[in-house]
């Protein structure tokens, strides 16, 4: 039997240490990965005074937004004890259990704030302390609507991320896959689009932007949009490996017709 994505060629721009399981899932249904991280994670180093502020136990809820933050909180904080623990997504989730950390909420459509918020536990906050453990920028959202839900929300930033940038090996290779009729480039973040469109712009790479586009949510798919992405687009329910996965088995991924246009 062939393989449901024999012949797709996948760009695989997830940072190299969360590249391998998404490579692994698109390799295992017959496609081509080729890494090429859009983005660098780069960890903190926090003072005294922010590991005393950042302590999960001094709070009613600790929040991690990524597997990032997962791994960085154990450079500098103690594991969480009697705190809460809440997850953005099932990745996170799964790096949490790792650890030995069990997970008291995580979304159950939607691996994103607005997941996260439409829950049960963060719909009554009014008084609770949460402590919101993530990578520096990135969307305000869950601490500001905590907030205005009456939470005494605190931030720690415990990494950054930042535009890879890629050799002329990489570059070239990626050219060179430009040219093929079954390509698809998966971009897990608006932040990655950014980063992969900088480092290929539209004079160097005329042909990228004709490709499938597998990105999270109809938010990353606007942004492609407004960036002048004009290949068709195909809409994950969200970032997890898993949902990136089925969305690229979408009918007319593996074809050179229109496959999931957005």
């Amino acid at each position: 039997m062939t393989p449901p994505l024999d012949g797709v060629t996948v760009v695989v721009t997830r940072p190299a240490a969360q590249a391998r399981r998404f490579a692994t899932l698109v390799q295992a249904a017959g496609a081509t990965p080729l890494l090429l991280p859009a983005l660098e994670i780069e960890p903190l180093t926090l003072d005294e005074d922010e590991r005393a502020r950042l302590v999960p136990d001094d709070y009613d809820w600790t929040v991690f937004t990524s597997a990032n933050a997962v791994e960085f909180a154990w450079l500098h904080l103690p594991r969480p004890g009697r705190t809460r623990v809440a997850a953005v997504g099932r990745g996170t989730a799964r790096a949490l259990e790792e650890h030995g950390i069990a997970v008291q909420a995580i979304p159950e459509k939607s691996s994103d704030s607005e997941g996260l918020l439409a829950l049960a536990p963060f719909e009554a906050v009014r008084g609770k302390r949460i402590l919101i453990l993530k990578g520096r920028g990135g969307r305000p959202l869950l601490a500001t609507e905590l907030a205005r839900r009456g939470a005494e929300v605190v931030c720690g930033d415990l990494y950054r991320r930042l535009a890879a940038v890629p050799d002329a090996v990489a570059l070239d290779v990626l050219r060179s896959a430009c040219g093929r009729p079954r390509l698809v480039i998966a971009i897990t973040s608006v932040d990655g689009l950014s980063a992969l469109t900088g480092f290929a712009p539209e004079a160097d790479f005329p042909q990228l932007r004709d490709a499938r586009l597998l990105v999270p949510g109809q938010r990353v798919a606007a942004a492609a949009r407004d960036r002048g992405w004009r290949g068709p687009v195909l809409v994950a329910e969200s970032a997890e490996d898993g949902a990136m996965f089925q969305a690229l088995l979408a009918p007319g991924t593996a074809s050179d017709g229109p496959a999931g246009a957005a």
